[in-house]
């Protein structure tokens, strides 16, 4: 059953999960959220190795905003599985910015379950990476999973066979699998058969992220394209089609997550069902994508 739109996503209230760092779609998805007049974050939570530092890059894009948001570091290590991402590379672009280092460790699981509890029904759960925290926060304290208005994933990989691996689910598969498991009111996912269609080079980023955060983005960008050439908007894609309905068509149906099959541990596959409890975006429009996702910035 193909879906349209998803008109219950139109939130502006979000939680904002990321592992911001590492590859640089963390952070020109939290600056579209940033310069967003209709988005108001209720706060934001790093995942993945060097989650302090994480949240050191968000305070630098927030400070850039000028915008004042609750930040919380949480945790570093999966559920079971070694850590395939221990450090935030851009880290090392800090410097260039000002940012606050006062960050704790791990109070992103008990701030994320404050946040639910006095926004009932109002909060989205925008998670672009390892699902560690989120899986945490569902297991720890279940009544999250009711209190969410909705959760919107950019996680797995669907209609393409069922083969591909993506890098949030198979960085902590079990945690993912609590996560699919949790009877959420709401739950989309943005997976790679969509993101993979939303790309810039390396060039066209650096002539038009011109707007002041985006500049900051930009900078954090020169580390990631030491090693590549092209940027890939796999989380933006995920933030705009919160906001934005007419970017991306969806089906509904059920999502399994891999967590037996030790050479394919993340692996996740897609069952259409038209009650089935996810939806997946299932295409996308290019053009139409970044023409939603830079209006935001004047």
């Amino acid at each position: 059953m193909i879906i349209d739109v998803i008109g219950e996503f139109m939130r502006k209230k979000i939680l904002f999960d990321t592992d911001i760092g590492s590859d640089i779609d963390d952070a020109v998805c939290l600056a579209y959220l940033l310069c967003n007049s209709d988005c108001e974050l209720a706060g934001i939570t790093t995942v993945s190795g060097q989650a302090r530092e994480r949240a050191m890059l968000c305070d630098a894009l927030c400070k850039a905003a000028n915008k004042s948001v609750p930040i919380h570091a949480g945790t570093e290590k999966p559920l079971l599985i070694d850590n395939k991402q221990t450090r935030a590379q851009q880290a090392e672009k800090l410097a260039n910015h000002p940012h606050s280092a006062e960050f704790a460790e791990n109070t992103a699981i008990e701030f994320m379950r404050d946040v639910i509890y006095q926004n009932p029904g109002e909060i989205t759960l925008l998670a672009v990476g390892p699902t560690t925290n989120v899986g945490l926060l569902f297991a720890t304290y279940p009544k999250t999973v009711e209190l969410l208005g909705g959760l919107a994933l950019m996680c797995g990989d669907f209609l393409r066979g069922g083969k591909a691996m993506e890098w949030n689910a198979i960085c902590d598969p079990h945690a993912c699998a609590i996560v699919y498991n949790a009877p959420v009111k709401s739950h989309v996912s943005y997976g790679l058969n969509v993101t993979t269609l939303v790309t810039m080079s390396s060039a066209e980023v650096r002539e038009r992220f011109a707007h002041p955060v985006l500049k900051v983005v930009a900078d954090f960008a020169e580390v990631w394209f030491r090693e590549r050439d092209r940027l890939t908007f796999h989380d933006p894609l995920a933030a705009v089609g919160v906001f934005c309905d007419d970017v991306m068509k969806y089906e509904r149906g059920a999502v399994d997550v891999d967590i037996f099959n030790g050479e394919q541990l993340g692996r996740t596959v897609f069952t259409a069902n038209a009650a089935g409890p996810h939806t997946i975006a299932s295409e996308v429009s290019p053009d139409r994508f970044f023409d939603r996702y830079f209006s935001v910035f004047g």
